[in-house]
């Protein structure tokens, strides 16, 4: 039995998403709180691994039960998948950093990495022209100035369409750097924050965040709205831009097929991209 797993993750205490040896990240946390109900070894697979800080609030993992752990997971006063997500829920203790909103068997041909078709963040900034709210600084980056909402709208949107972005990529051996950016574009929220919607079919390490630098420098006046696609364009990585802050950003959504094309999906997904090298993280 496969099961979908849906969550949401404070990952300010966490050292990314990816187990890790002595540190405390998302997946080994999940992992451990999973084998205390249904015993065994849980492999948890992500729909996108997310950097030391990053946050979610729509994550998706999905996790193949043994005979074994199904049999523990059926027992009970309520046997079905649904019920995973309140057992885990009391496991992970009073106001966890991490809590999984709901569980269910997946359809036929889920794989929750390889079968979703876009991911969507949110990346948060606060500038000079926003008051300082204790309450969102695990959640929203500072910068020391007054940003130009408008021009950082205008450069996001001419970073959209199918392109190489190995210039917003932090470089790993064997992946991919191509991209379909499908949304970009920067508002201010009713308390004035900016607040960039990135939504691509996938994410090469540290490209949200890379981005979002970018456009903050146009927001500065360091450079032109134009510079945004000619930096991506000339596909070196420049100091005229900064990786910004992993606190500013959170996974909100992650998009998949109706259930009669998520093998193909999956497939489809496997073929173009290699498994070590590429996972459409940040």
């Amino acid at each position: 039995m496969r099961l979908r797993l849906d969550l949401a993750y404070d990952g300010t205490g966490f050292r990314g998403w990816a187990r890790q040896p002595g540190l405390r990240t998302v997946q080994g946390t999940l992992e451990t709180a999973i084998a205390r109900v249904l015993g065994g070894d849980p492999q948890l697979v992500v729909a996108g691994r997310t950097d030391a800080g990053v946050h979610a609030s729509g994550q998706v993992v999905h996790l193949d039960l043994s005979d074994a752990q199904r049999a523990r997971l059926e027992k009970g006063r309520n046997p079905t998948p649904a019920a995973l997500a309140a057992r885990l829920t009391g496991v992970l203790g009073p106001y966890p950093d991490v809590a999984v909103h709901r569980s269910a068997e997946a359809p036929a041909g889920f794989d929750a990495r390889f079968s979703a078709v876009w991911r969507r963040y949110e990346y948060r900034i606060a500038d000079l022209e926003t008051s300082y709210d204790p309450l969102e600084r695990g959640r929203t980056t500072t910068v020391k100035a007054r940003l130009d909402v408008e021009a950082m709208d205008a450069a996001a949107r001419s970073l959209i369409g199918l392109h190489d972005f190995a210039a917003y990529c932090k470089w790993r051996e064997g992946a991919t750097t191509i991209r379909t950016l499908l949304e970009f574009g920067w508002r201010r929220d009713e308390h004035g924050i900016l607040v960039a919607n990135v939504k691509a079919d996938a994410f090469c390490h540290s490209m949200v965040r890379a981005l979002v630098g970018a456009c903050a420098a146009v927001g500065e006046g360091r450079i032109d709205v134009s510079e945004a696609a000619a930096i991506r364009d000339a596909g070196i990585r420049t100091s005229e831009t900064k990786v910004l802050a992993a606190r500013g950003l959170t996974l909100t959504e992650v998009g998949y097929p109706a259930d009669d094309l998520l093998a193909l999906r999956a497939e489809q997904t496997r073929a173009r991209r290699s498994p070590a090298g590429d996972g459409g993280e940040d």
